[in-house]
């Protein structure tokens, strides 16, 4: 299916984005838990969702209300102190809502950085408050996930960003406000339309980082379902979000390979190169042995990636291998099927682990069920047990739950 994003009508920030997730089908209970669990090192914060009516379009609110704002880790928490938080978040949440929810705060750090000239150690969240960030971003990213729209083509449309003049903690400034220019470069907005702010810069970094194209128009489509996320604002238009759920009108997705043939990188050279491509974005790499002129021993390297990495893939494959040359297959297409990530608590010898099972769906069947390979392995680790032990418990405890949530 295909996913739009459209904040042409009144712009974006992240509970709109969580909002209208939720309207989308995404659990509020485990939101709203997720989002005040995560943000109680920052501060904390009473996240209430509600069904509210904007100016006659019926849409989900997520109020977000900041428990303790004068919290030292909340105004003027640092970046990189913010991160080593998240990271600690592992047992509770998903590694790809944590790794997602990284990325969005770097999109963020890094424009910040660019307008203060600052370095990426000096730049600190004091605008909105890091609690609020926290649990937007992450709020957004895990309903994300657990809609498993992160399999899904996501389109972005133009972003109203609204108009006029705001009070921030260094000035009056011009709307957009110049963080939220620099995230959008490259990106089309438009002002309007009303004097005041729609377009904030964690809506637009999550926009930035969730998007996998930016197109000017809504394209041919069969709409499968809508979820309107409300602002906070009153205007005389409908301060709403909307994300259209789409049929897919293509019946494959579409990838890009580059590969090269190598005959002179070691094994310890091999290994790093692939953990550099992954770094850089890969979607997956693969390393196969083949015989080259002369037969010499060698290696195909395949690169499997979107788009918009394409150049800083080309980039990494030249310069850790020195080839002359990379072939590039664009636009190949591949069928997929849909996944969903999920954390279980399973008890051995009288003590609970959580583990994350991958679950993959083909036409609305469950094709796989896989527990993570580094969840079982520090299990197997901890307990004695052997590897196979840990995965058929694992798969007992995934069967039933499945059983009776499915």
């Amino acid at each position: 299916m295909t996913i739009i994003i459209d904040p042409q009508s009144s712009g974006i920030s992240g509970n709109m984005l969580i909002g209208a997730l939720i309207d989308l089908g995404a659990d509020k209970n485990k939101i709203k838990e997720i989002t005040e669990m995560a943000s109680k090192d920052f501060g904390g914060v009473e996240t209430t969702i509600s069904k509210i009516n904007k100016s006659g379009i019926d849409s989900t609110f997520c109020s977000v209300k900041t428990l303790d704002s004068k919290h030292p880790h909340n105004h003027g928490a640092h970046y990189k102190e913010l991160i080593e938080k998240i990271d600690k978040l592992n047992d509770v949440l998903p590694d790809e809502v944590i790794a997602k929810s990284k990325e969005v705060f770097k999109v963020i750090a890094l424009a910040e950085s660019k307008v203060h000239g600052k370095s990426l150690d000096e730049i600190h969240f004091h605008e909105v408050g890091a609690a609020d960030a926290v649990c937007d971003v992450i709020g957004t990213v895990y309903g994300f996930y657990m809609l498993g729209l992160n399999e899904e083509k996501i389109i972005g449309l133009p972003i109203s960003v609204g108009g006029g003049r705001a009070n921030t903690a260094h000035g009056i400034v011009s709307i957009p406000a110049p963080a939220t220019c620099e995230i959008l470069k490259g990106i089309k907005f438009m002002g309007g339309p009303v004097d005041s702010e729609l377009a904030t810069p964690t809506g637009c970094a999550l926009y930035r980082v969730l998007c996998d194209e930016y197109l000017d128009f809504i394209p041919s489509i069969k709409a499968e379902s809508i979820g309107y996320g409300a602002g906070s604002k009153d205007f005389k238009h409908p301060n709403v979000l909307r994300i259209i759920k789409t049929e897919d009108t293509r019946k494959k997705s579409e990838i890009n390979v580059l590969e090269t043939n190598v005959d002179h990188l070691s094994g310890e050279e091999l290994g790093y190169l692939y953990d550099r491509l992954l770094d850089a974005g890969a979607r997956d790499v693969i390393m196969i042995p083949i015989f080259m002129k002369k037969n010499r021993p060698g290696q195909l390297i395949q690169v499997i990636c979107k788009d918009e990495q394409i150049e800083n893939l080309l980039n990494v494959l030249f310069e850790e291998t020195g080839t002359l040359g990379i072939r590039i297959s664009p636009k190949t297409h591949r069928g997929t099927a849909s996944r969903k990530f999920i954390k279980i608590p399973v008890e051995i010898n009288n003590k609970e682990y959580k583990i994350n099972f991958k679950i993959g769906y083909y036409n609305g069947r469950i094709i796989s069920k896989r527990a993570e390979f580094e969840d079982t392995k520090k299990i197997a680790k901890e307990t004695g047990l052997s590897l196979t032990e840990v995965r058929e418990i694992a798969n007992i405890k995934v069967r039933e739950y499945l059983k009776n949530n499915n």
